[in-house]
């Protein structure tokens, strides 16, 4: 059955076509969730929460644009979402350069690595670090997002910045000295 057929399905509340539409985007989904989670527990119940949202807003569809896109969205706020009512979110202005270099020798740095100190980091650094750097959102559309001003995303995607930096160094570092 097309993608389209269980879309309309879908609309219908047929349970067998949404249980096929859960398995062909639920490791997609999964993975972006854990991008903006700080456990697994937690991204499994953002990945539940967006497919409960995904499920009931799917009438909202039209079938313009991507339909895998149009889930990431809804994936990315309800994950956001459960910041916001934790209160995380209050962010703080700080002075910090526009643009941090990081110089990655890659192959000496694995990309599990690489993915543990992204999530190590602090819910505010991390939640920007995902959305500019990885999912390609403007510092604008994050303002909205997560209803912050510009330039608070800027300082806090040039924090994160630093603070993977730091990591990366001291890394480096440790495999030069033999320490790891």
């Amino acid at each position: 059955m097309s993608l389209h057929q269980l879309i309309k399905n879908c609309k219908k509340n047929d349970i067998k076509s949404q249980s096929q539409i859960y398995h062909l985007f639920a490791g997609k989904l999964f993975a972006l969730c854990l991008k903006y989670s700080r456990t697994q527990q937690e991204a499994e119940d953002n990945l539940q929460e967006a497919f409960i949202t995904i499920f009931n807003k799917i009438g909202q569809y039209q079938f313009k644009g991507s339909f895998e896109g149009w889930m990431k969205r809804i994936a990315i706020n309800t994950a956001l979402q459960t910041y916001r009512q934790k209160n995380v979110l209050n962010l703080v202005e700080e002075n910090l350069p526009d643009e941090v270099e990081v110089e990655i020798d890659e192959e000496e740095l694995s990309l599990d690595y690489l993915l543990k100190i992204v999530q190590e980091l602090p819910e505010r650094y991390r939640m920007v670090f995902n959305l500019y750097v990885l999912d390609g959102y403007s510092h604008k559309e994050i303002s909205e997002l997560l209803g912050i001003a510009e330039g608070t995303s800027k300082s806090n995607l040039s924090r994160a910045r630093l603070i993977l930096k730091e990591k990366i160094e001291k890394n480096q570092q440790h495999q030069s000295l033999g320490l790891l």
